[in-house]
């Protein structure tokens, strides 16, 4: 089978590296993907967003399937497009996507699925803000911007005026309850009916060490969850993955592709902060260094509408932890065109089980350079978490980027049995 996936960023490049990897696939393409997915697929140029480019592409290149990647693309309907041009894909159509592209979309699908959030507000004027603001009797504040914001839409904060300053700053925010407790990431794969759960995550939003400074697109991740309970897997597929996708599915909109959960573990119980329609980064990294079953075919039944037919999934009993390391500055302007060194040394001194994903980079001659905010990921997969720490922090080091930063404390708690 030859598949085709579009996107350019870590997570395209952990699919790619799985399905590379996969005896079935005959041929991997990527458009437009970046320099280090040139490695293990054949990067082809193509406007992401553009579903008729897309499409032509695919067909084109006669593949089997094609897998899209970012959010915006869905949002923007390109799997649609793919669709109209009968190519298999995997990927929600524009309609379903709208569950991560609007957060009051989302929550409305939520109350009538019957699946556990926060208590919010939808507020398009300042009266609106001030009254949402005014519900919660107090910090800390949750103002989420109701579309897509590359991860960075979300302010949570003990500053009200910093608050309602993001609020006013956006067209519709969603101003909602803080949720204690430790966040889960669980990503489901489906057809519409179906649903196949993967394996639990957890990331850092921070920027900085300690759960500080402002939110990113992520900093790192790490799976399993050995502090997790056993049958939350189960839990959150009873609760919130199967009540979406049967809401979606009886409002005639069915959700096909990746349903990404943000759960928050309270002491009321799971409750979801937010939902993603596509294959989460930096989650991504890590829970597929943890798949033992071949991706290829479990994403072609879930276009084809034939999940129900994929036997369980196999995992590694390893673990994994991923670190990013993102420019100078980010996540404000980050700076661009910097060299990056050391790939080679990662690849020649640290064995197959530690490796570097490409997100923001791109190559000019013989070097590599940074491309944007997070740069790279260091993946590693160890016994245990401990172990698989130790090696991606080791391989992290040998990485020189001017004006790098990278959070030190990833994944160091539940290594510590904390």
């Amino acid at each position: 089978m030859k598949v085709l996936v579009i996107g350019g960023g870590a997570r395209e490049h952990a699919l790619c590296r799985s399905l590379s990897l996969d005896p079935d696939v005959s041929a991997l393409y990527c458009a437009p993907g970046n320099a280090g997915i040139a490695e293990v697929a054949e990067v082809r140029p193509v406007d992401a967003l553009d579903g008729d480019a897309v499409a032509r592409l695919a067909t084109e290149l006669g593949v089997g399937l094609v897998v899209v990647g970012p959010e915006a693309p869905l949002v923007a309907g390109v799997a649609d497009r793919v669709r109209a041009a009968g190519v298999p894909v995997f990927g929600p159509s524009a309609e379903a996507a709208r569950l991560e592209g609007s957060k009051a979309f989302a929550k409305e699908v939520m109350a009538a699925a019957g699946v556990p959030t926060a208590r919010s507000y939808v507020c398009t004027t300042p009266e609106e803000v001030d009254a949402a603001l005014d519900a919660f009797h107090g910090a800390p504040y949750v103002v989420k911007d109701d579309g897509l914001a590359a991860g960075k839409g979300v302010v949570v904060t003990e500053d009200r005026d910093a608050a309602r300053a993001h609020a006013l700053g956006c067209d519709r925010v969603v101003i909602e309850e803080y949720l204690d407790g430790p966040e889960v990431s669980l990503f489901a794969i489906t057809d519409g009916v179906t649903v196949l759960p993967l394996q639990p995550a957890q990331d850092f939003k921070r920027a900085l060490d300690g759960d500080e400074g402002p939110n990113t697109g992520g900093m790192g991740a790490y799976s399993p969850l050995p502090w997790a309970a056993p049958k939350l897997v189960d839990e959150v597929m009873e609760s919130v993955l199967q009540p979406t996708v049967d809401e979606l599915r009886h409002r005639g909109t069915p959700f096909s592709g990746l349903l990404y959960a943000g759960l928050a573990l309270t002491g009321r119980g799971v409750r979801v902060i937010e939902f993603n329609a596509r294959f989460g980064d930096p989650e991504t990294q890590v829970v597929l260094a943890r798949l033992r079953t071949p991706l290829a075919s479990v994403l072609l039944n879930a276009a084809n509408g034939t999940l129900a037919a994929e036997p369980p999934l196999n995992w590694h009993e390893d673990a994994a932890v991923t670190v990013v390391i993102a420019s100078h500055n980010y996540p404000g302007d980050p700076r661009t065109g910097d060299p990056i060194e050391g790939l080679a040394e990662v690849a020649a001194e640290d064995g197959p089980d530690t490796y570097v994903l490409h997100a923001g980079t791109r190559r000019e001659g013989d070097a590599v350079v940074s491309a944007g905010g997070r740069v790279l990921s260091v993946t590693a997969t160890g016994s245990d978490l401990a172990q698989a720490r130790e090696k991606a922090y080791k391989a992290v080091a040998r990485i020189r980027l001017d004006g790098a930063q990278h959070r030190t404390d990833i994944a160091a708690e539940a290594a510590a049995h904390r």
